[in-house]
């Protein structure tokens, strides 16, 4: 339910906060005093058109506060982690509007899109009223409140996993068609293809490896002869080591005699003899990497060369040759064995319609008894409210061959205000007061199935008195009993019903501004607002008294 209302700087409204409870809280107040700013500060919190004439003028802002205690296993929870918004404890819905016209809009203080607040309000809230008609304007909504009224969510969840598997086989009968129509006028091409690719037999990273080892041998070739002169001057018959060993062994010899002379160039002359052998010895192993055979890399650009030259002509990267091959070949298999399954496939499909219609079938049947159920239920409140003359109507059309993932039924609301008149669409047919005591008489035989948990109603009253707002008044009271209801009203027989009772009045904010000011009132200030609803301007001992009878009358 919606607990907390917070406004800032929309419209005459500078500061208000407003706190609500169950049951069925009303709001009254003289004609012009602000009761439609709340209802559009509600409606902008709950993902409502934006304005920049809602913003209080001077000010660079406006901002409202929705705070919403919801069940645990309320859908709108499901909906906020499945856009990843944090959804525990209140909901909370802020939207700010701007003078310049932009908006944001926050839930639960994270930034979100106006698209998904407005997905979140709708779940919330409700808001109705003589020219509200965004409950009834969508015929797809009535098949939603007639499947609510009978409970057969499970038996759509079970059309919805039936209708998909139909649409899963029929696309699989679709597509296996498609290939073997495709396979047949390529056969010969794809026979053809298929013997040079297992001929050619390429492998996923084919090409990289042949690349690198030809690179590799290329260079090789070109560093070979150098390696081979430089190995040769150190190895061969002019290498200069043997010469520098003997002369090292002789110096080593005489060291003992002259140390101070000898010992550092015997050193030196050691530590180049190293270095020289190991350059020997580093040149030789080079020479034997470089030691293949021209044929090697004849035969490595060729394989090379014939990979690439498969991978244009049909038209893909080397390393996809290998799969390419594997698809031909399945579509040349599907060929030879496509009749078969293609026929398995069919029949696949053929169960799952078989399967759908029969589900499809017993849900029109319930859908129909249901239709009939809500007739009755809403027919029966009519005549309270001054629609005895009219019906109310369930029209149902099924069509097997239109299946959907709903089923194969279109419901509408149909009304006939008059006997005698022909019934038509309830938006079409009903005027302003008649579509919100239809819609009230339809909330009341829903209960709380189907509803949103805080259903506002905007002076669907208006236009009628005495025995017919009393029933207005009786309705809305046994609605509050299962939801949270918010009406706005100039009916005292509604007012007297409300558990919560909130005035709007106009006041002088400053010497130039006025402000709209909202406050819940306790008895006695309740039984003066009656009494004014019932009098007028000027309120009479008798106004009171009739004030006092109908709040007595209402709390039996």
């Amino acid at each position: 339910m919606l607990v907390t209302l917070a406004i800032r700087d929309i419209v005459l409204i500078d500061r208000l906060d407003l706190d609500f409870s169950t049951g069925m809280s009303v709001l009254t107040g003289e004609t012009g005093a602000g009761k439609s700013i709340l209802l559009d500060s509600l409606s902008l919190a709950i993902g409502g058109r934006g304005d920049a004439d809602l913003v209080r003028h001077g000010e660079a802002q406006g901002q409202v506060t929705a705070v919403f205690d919801v069940a645990g296993t309320h859908a709108v929870r499901q909906l906020l982690k499945d856009n990843d918004v944090e959804h525990d404890g209140d909901i909370i819905l802020r939207r700010i509007q701007t003078s310049d016209g932009r908006t944001r809009a926050f839930i639960n203080d994270q930034p979100v899109s106006v698209g998904l607040m407005r997905q979140v309000g709708s779940l919330l809230v409700e808001i109705h009223g003589q020219h509200d008609d965004r409950a009834l304007v969508d015929p797809e909504s009535h098949r939603e409140l007639v499947d609510s009224f009978a409970g057969l969510q499970g038996d759509v969840d079970k059309i919805g996993s039936a209708y998909t598997a139909l649409r899963a086989s029929e696309k699989a009968v679709k597509d296996h068609r498609s290939r073997i129509e495709a396979a047949r006028q390529e056969a010969d091409y794809l026979k053809a293809s298929v013997d040079e690719l297992k001929v050619l037999s390429p492998r996923v990273g084919e090409d990289l490896e042949l690349a690198t080892h030809r690179t590799t041998m290329m260079q090789a070739e070109k560093v070979a002869g150098d390696l081979s002169d430089a190995f040769e001057t150190l190895n061969g018959n002019s290498s200069p080591i043997p010469e520098l060993s003997s002369l090292l062994r002789r110096m080593e010899r005489k060291a003992d005699q002259v140390p101070h002379l000898l010992n550092a160039p015997v050193a030196a002359l050691g530590s180049a003899l190293d270095a020289l052998e190991d350059a020997r010895s580093g040149l030789e192993a080079s020479l034997r990497e470089t030691d293949f055979d021209p044929r090697e890399l004849e035969s490595t650009e060729e394989r090379l060369f014939a990979l690439r030259a498969a991978g244009r002509k049909f038209s893909v990267p080397v390393d996809e040759l290998a799969n390419l091959c594997d698809r031909m070949s399945g579509d040349l298999a599907d060929l030879d064995e496509g009749e078969g399954k293609l026929a398995a496939l069919e029949d696949a499909a053929v169960k799952a319609r078989e399967n759908y219609d029969a589900k499809a079938a017993r849900l029109s049947a319930k859908r129909e008894k249901a239709a009939r159920a809500i007739e009755k239920a809403v027919g029966a409140e009519l005549p309270a409210l001054k629609l005895d003359r009219a019906r109310f109507i369930v029209e149902l059309s099924s069509d097997a061959e239109v299946r959907g993932r709903t089923g194969i039924d279109q419901m509408e609301f149909h009304v006939q205000t008059n006997p005698g008149t022909r019934p038509g669409p309830i938006m079409k047919v009903a005027s302003g007061g008649e579509l919100s005591r239809f819609l009230l008489a339809l909330k009341v035989s829903l209960a709380d199935k189907g509803s949103a948990p805080t259903l506002v109603f905007d002076e669907i009253d208006t236009g009628v008195g005495g025995a017919v707002a009393e029933a207005i008044g009786v309705r809305l009271a046994r609605l509050a009993a299962t939801v949270q209801v918010l009406t706005v009203t100039h009916a005292p027989q509604v007012a007297a019903r409300a558990a919560g009772h909130f005035l709007i009045a106009k006041e002088a904010a400053d010497k130039e501004r006025v402000a709209t000011r909202v406050r819940r009132i306790d008895e006695d200030h309740r039984r003066e607002e009656i009494a004014r609803m019932l009098a007028g301007s000027t309120i009479t001992e008798e106004a009171r008294a009739a004030a006092s009878k109908l709040i007595a009358e209402a709390a039996e």
